[in-house]
């Protein structure tokens, strides 16, 4: 993106284009200190959108961009998902799907559980990616685009309350415990979503400099 972004980017309302509940509080507590003042779309009525991109960043334009067309304001979306590679790859973009439409993240988690089955622990690597974007209108032609990775391994049974989606499975190695299972600050810190929107901020901070 070149030149300066409209105005005090502090004193603007971002939306964030999400109607995850979960998502919602998570982005939410990642950007507390940050100033900028951020409100879910469903504030604004705002409609799902059609994420019928091939690939992660595809989709988080898809949303941004119409967030921001149906509320007039600039917009945050991610696009975010596991990545298993015993799976090829699988559930990737359609994580939030896996078990098919309308399904829930009881019956995704279960789904991966299941065509998990019988591999063993050393073949079990996961990880988390998310592409956030930003994009000052609907039709911003320069998006300013993040990307965060994190790398586990897929449990057999679920641990841990502190989560949402596929939480309760993904091992963080280092830690001995799942993404369920760690403090929402410690999550906030290491996870795909903390790390995509913390460089997302500082592009934003920067932007506002140059």
């Amino acid at each position: 993106m070149t030149g300066h972004m409209p105005g005090n980017i502090k004193n603007r309302t971002i939306v964030l284009a999400t109607g995850n509940p979960g998502k919602v509080r998570e982005l939410q507590e990642i950007l507390a200190d940050s100033g900028l003042r951020i409100a879910p779309q469903s504030d604004y009525d705002a409609p799902e959108a059609i994420e019928d991109g091939l690939g992660f960043v595809e989709n988080a334009l898809i949303k941004a961009r119409s967030a921001a067309r149906h509320t007039g304001l600039p917009a945050i979306a991610d696009d975010s998902g596991i990545v298993v590679d015993a799976l090829s790859g699988e559930p990737g973009i359609h994580s939030a799907r896996y078990a098919g439409d309308g399904a829930n993240d009881e019956m995704n988690l279960q789904l991966l559980l299941e065509n998990m089955r019988g591999i063993e622990e050393a073949q079990r690597t996961a990880r988390f990616i998310c592409l956030m974007v930003y994009v000052r209108h609907a039709d911003d032609p320069t998006p300013l685009i993040c990307e965060g990775s994190w790398e586990g391994r897929l449990l057999e049974t679920p641990q841990g309350e502190n989560g949402f989606g596929y939480d309760p499975i993904f091992l963080v190695p280092e830690k001995g415990r799942t993404s369920a299972e760690l403090p929402s600050e410690e999550k906030n810190r290491l996870s795909h979503r903390g790390q995509a929107l913390r460089c997302l901020v500082q592009k934003l901070m920067d932007k506002q400099l140059a």
